[in-house]
């Protein structure tokens, strides 16, 4: 399995089967075998993770199959071939792959691929938002929230190790910035983690590592 940063949150992973683009906004694809489908997933209709531009450049990249996963929040594009997805579904994708989705604590879900022996994990806006300026009330909400869905992700895999996890780490929400990816390290055992929706601020990874260097071994810098 291959893995390559395209921007903020969008991640492309190559399998031996196909490709899986996930929440592309911007960013340079890279040259891509145009006999391979190739699997469009977008978390929810938030601008820095959904750009229906990305079936026209896929097209005139030459893809020959093109497919496409949206949240149920997105608008289905024309002339796309759609699955539209809700979140706590199971769904069959095509032989030998599975998609799980989980219920985000902003907008839309999170992925949970089965592809055969690959797991992947992509969780799109789910994390764990505390903000100081909101009340102990919404913050402890938050995380409650959070944590259920983590759990249940925890419940699905069963002891199974996800090969590849894109999880969010966000200065934005400055001493709270790690809760969300510390307990997802906590709770599930990942081979690569990928720390993502940093807004450019790649430093933070190095700063995350500084302060729990006990996850060294899966955590993967993407710049």
């Amino acid at each position: 399995m291959k893995i390559i940063y395209i921007h903020h949150s969008c991640f492309l992973v190559e399998t031996d089967s196909c490709y899986y683009l996930f929440d592309y906004e911007k960013g340079r694809l890279p040259e891509l075998d145009v006999t391979k489908p190739i699997i469009v997933l977008s978390s929810h209709g938030h601008h820095d993770h959904y750009n229906p531009e990305i079936f026209s450049m896929l097209t005139a990249c030459g893809m020959k199959s093109i497919y496409a996963i949206l949240a149920d929040d997105i608008e289905v594009p024309k002339n796309v071939n759609v699955l539209q997805v809700s979140s706590g579904k199971e769904y069959a994708l095509f032989p030998g792959k599975k998609l799980t989705t989980f219920e985000s604590t902003d907008l839309g879900v999170a992925f949970l691929i089965e592809d055969n022996e690959n797991v992947i994990y992509h969780a799109g806006d789910l994390n764990d938002w505390v903000w100081e300026g909101e009340s102990d009330a919404y913050n402890e909400q938050m995380t409650l929230d959070y944590h259920k869905q983590i759990d249940l992700l925890a419940d699905k895999l069963n002891c199974r190790k996800i090969d590849a996890a894109f999880v969010v780490l966000d200065p934005r929400q400055e001493q709270d910035y790690d809760r969300g990816l510390c307990y997802f390290l906590e709770n599930i055992s990942a081979e690569k983690v990928y720390p993502m929706h940093y807004w450019g601020k790649a430093e933070i990874i190095g700063k995350f590592l500084k302060e729990h260097p006990e996850y060294e071994n899966c955590i993967q810098r993407t710049e």
